[in-house]
């Protein structure tokens, strides 16, 4: 396995962990205001799947069109940003939808699309999009998708049982979320970085 193959799958895995982090999270965000029953569960599943479908399908069709790790790299650091709305407005979106909708079930449900859906979109897209980066035999396109789910899928298993066993112990949830957050935006960050690099680096060999 090549640097750039390792690196796709290090940012897969830990967008897999952010993502069920995220989750999580939001189960606390939203239990000041609706409560933890099950149907507000039911309403942040329901988003998160959701999005996440959504997600997958704009990944799958961005990367038709001239992917490269700096577009990849993009989408962390756009994620990170849509990340950070729910700790700046997550109290003010909660109070007014609690307001007017007395049904904690469809409040709830309002709430977690109004906080996650578009951040959980655009993680969404980075399968994918990583799918098509690491496809280089289309004979093996299906042992590398394999591999990348089963990794992205271990980083969620992670940030599951890490967030909820220790993370929520030690730290307020709005710093998890700034957290997550602030590593996304360093994941891109990083692999914007080393593909300027590798274009450099290819550029040089061409001149010489």
């Amino acid at each position: 396995m090549n640097k750039i193959n390792a690196l796709i799958y290090f940012l897969a895995f830990s967008s897999g962990f952010c993502i069920m982090g995220i989750e999580l999270l939001g189960g606390r965000i939203l239990a000041s205001y609706f409560g933890s029953s099950v149907h507000i569960w039911g309403s942040i599943i329901t988003v998160f799947m959701l999005s996440l479908s959504i997600g997958y399908l704009l990944g799958g069709k961005l990367s038709i069109r001239n992917p490269s790790l700096t577009k990849y790299g993009l989408i962390f650091f756009v994620a990170s940003i849509m990340v950070v709305p729910i700790v700046l407005f997550a109290e003010p979106i909660m109070t007014f939808i609690f307001t007017y909708i007395e049904d904690s079930r469809y409040g709830s449900l309002l709430a977690s699309t109004a906080l996650f859906f578009i951040p959980t979109t655009i993680l969404g897209m980075i399968s994918p999009y990583s799918v098509r980066l690491l496809v280089t035999d289309h004979e093996k396109s299906g042992q590398v998708a394999g591999g990348l789910y089963f990794v992205s899928t271990l980083g969620s298993a992670l940030g599951t049982i890490i967030t909820s066993f220790y993370m929520v112990l030690a730290f307020d949830v709005n710093d998890i979320i700034k957290t997550f957050a602030a590593v996304l935006g360093l994941l891109g960050l990083l692999a914007i970085v080393v593909s300027q690099i590798k274009t450099k680096e290819r550029t040089v060999c061409l001149e010489s």
